[in-house]
């Protein structure tokens, strides 16, 4: 059996084929059920026993170098494919950054590691809880008795529970209070922490959002007073609006979690559309704060009759409205790239006190 056509055909072929649909072809034609080569083999059971084994030896070759070359071809034009993506998707790794492509930090993320910076610098480390609740941390151990509107479903975010599941009720925290129960119960006495965090109301309009972000601060010792809690916040406002003074005015409220309690509001001004902290004739309020109810300070593990302290908490994204004239806080969520780098900061510049924090 003379197979030196056959060979010369299917190789040519084979190395003619010019991607791996061609090299399917040439193999169904030649070793396919129906091919050439398998053809041929089927033909051996009519031969002679002499004739079958020269036959059969010589179209096993055929058939193994047939197939060894459409192997070599197939790894070849898989190379080939390699290495032109490689040619068009290459790219120089030491170029410099692309400034049209460089990315933005968030000011929610800016204002964050701001006013951290500002707290470490008097000594508050940052605790951290989770999003998801017990209303027990969230309410009970807060002194926010049953009746209390922030514990209705039109306020706040219950998680779905299954018929007959006796379980105490989750609730995404409305506050970063709970925090504040966690990190007493966990470290004890003295502390001094902040509790930056997303927090979760019923709520959307031009200044709220069903999600947003807030601090709160926390400092328990054996002698803190009101007048701590005013220099502390002093303090914090001056150097996050980075303006050489503050005026701060201390308002009479009711919170279940402090008390006495009291929301504070800041000096400004607006002249030409442009507002100006730290002077003028208006007042605008900024957060709330107190000393820290003894049940709270009980809830969570500390003897009330020698410790005590103070507490505060303001939104992160009303705050960073208030420092880089945001208007809508609406916009915060809405992922709009045009915003992002008319607002944004670079990833590179950490907000340090030193070196200053909004570069």
């Amino acid at each position: 059996m003379d197979l030196t056509e056959i060979r010369g055909k299917y190789l040519a072929a084979v190395a003619g084929a010019a991607g791996e649909a061609a090299l399917e072809e040439v193999r169904v034609a030649a070793l396919g059920k129906k091919g050439e080569v398998s053809a041929l083999m089927a033909t051996l059971g009519k031969m002679p026993p002499e004739e079958r084994k020269t036959a059969g030896a010589d179209l096993n070759a055929l058939k193994d170098e047939i197939d060894a070359a459409l192997r070599a071809k197939k790894t070849a034009l898989g190379d080939a494919a390699l290495d032109e993506r490689l040619r068009a998707e290459w790219l120089d790794v030491t170029l410099p950054g692309r400034p049209r492509r460089a990315g933005t930090v968030h000011p929610v993320s800016q204002v964050t590691d701001e006013l951290t910076a500002i707290f470490a610098d008097m000594g508050f480390a940052v605790a951290e809880g989770p999003q998801v609740e017990s209303d027990w941390y969230n309410f009970d151990a807060l002194n926010i008795p049953p009746e209390h509107p922030a514990r209705q479903e039109h306020d706040t975010f219950f998680m779905h529970r299954a018929a007959g599941d006796d379980r105490p009720p989750h609730v995404l925290r409305t506050h970063t209070s709970p925090v504040q129960i966690r990190a007493m119960t966990e470290q004890g006495a003295p502390i001094r922490v902040i509790a930056p965090g997303r927090v979760y109301r019923m709520d959307m309009d031009q200044t709220h959002t069903p999600m947003f972000h807030q601090v709160e601060g926390l400092a328990i010792d054996r002698d803190i007073s009101m007048a701590n809690l005013k220099w502390t916040l002093e303090e914090f406002c001056r150097a996050f609006f980075e303006v050489p003074s503050v005026e701060l005015r201390f308002r009479a409220s009711h919170f279940p979690f402090t008390e006495p309690s009291a929301e504070v509001d800041i000096r400004y001004s607006n002249v030409g559309g442009q507002l100006r902290i730290g002077e003028g004739d208006k007042w605008m309020e900024i957060l709330g704060s107190g000393m820290v109810h003894p049940k709270v300070l009980a809830a969570a593990g500390v003897d009330p009759t020698q410790w005590q302290g103070f507490a505060f908490g303001m939104g992160i994204d009303r705050i960073a409205m208030l420092k880089y004239g945001i208007p809508d806080l609406r916009a915060f969520f809405e992922s709009d790239l045009r915003w992002l780098r008319n607002y944004g900061f670079s990833a590179l510049d950490v907000p340090t006190l030193p070196a200053g924090l909004s570069r």
